[in-house]
């Protein structure tokens, strides 16, 4: 039976399972180590309160994980997590540096910034779209003012899917769209 429900500390591996295998590419080992780091991570280690799943069974096989405020995401992230990605490469780094520009860009109106992602047998169903409002959820009860995100330009599936849960186009720069949602 599938559920959403909050994350635990032992769902770590299978949230990660799911971020290198959210789509049916497959990448090398840096590529893999750079996505962990960066989309992954922080959020289920620092602000796991934030973080929900697509329970299988007992298995995450989808998440939804946020950091709340920007700016208490920001110098953690900069001093525990970036370091980790900047021996990856140039290009790599620059194009990370760019998403979190677009989270400090409107950070006073959207202040919290997720990821969502679900493995592909599960995609399409409706799940994403429910981690997403049990999110919604609960940054609206604990008083946040919006949430954002970042995907890339040539996106064309997350895109349509964003807008028709009526988050709104923020900002491109270069191949990444932020988009925003007003929670109160």
């Amino acid at each position: 039976m599938l559920f959403i429900r909050k994350y635990e500390e032992t769902d770590f591996a299978d949230a990660e399972y799911v971020c290198l295998h959210c789509d049916d590419e497959e990448d090398d080992a840096e590529t893999q180590e750079f996505v962990l780091h960066f989309f992954c991570d922080y959020y289920l280690e620092q602000e796991p309160q934030n973080c929900f799943v697509l329970d299988d069974g007992g298995r995450a096989v989808g998440y939804v994980i946020c950091a709340a405020d920007f700016d208490a995401f920001k110098p953690v992230f900069f001093e525990r997590y970036l370091p980790l990605v900047d021996g990856l490469g140039e290009k790599r780094l620059e194009w990370a540096m760019g998403s979190i520009a677009l989270y400090e860009e409107f950070k006073s109106e959207y202040p919290a910034h997720l990821h969502v992602d679900l493995l592909p047998p599960y995609h399409r169903r409706g799940w994403g779209s429910r981690l997403l409002v049990t999110l919604f959820d609960h940054l609206r009860a604990a008083g946040c003012p919006g949430v954002m995100l970042t995907t890339g330009v040539d996106n064309a599936a997350a895109l349509a899917f964003y807008e028709k849960l009526g988050l709104h186009r923020l900002a491109t720069r270069g191949t990444e769209v932020a988009y925003g949602l007003k929670l109160v």
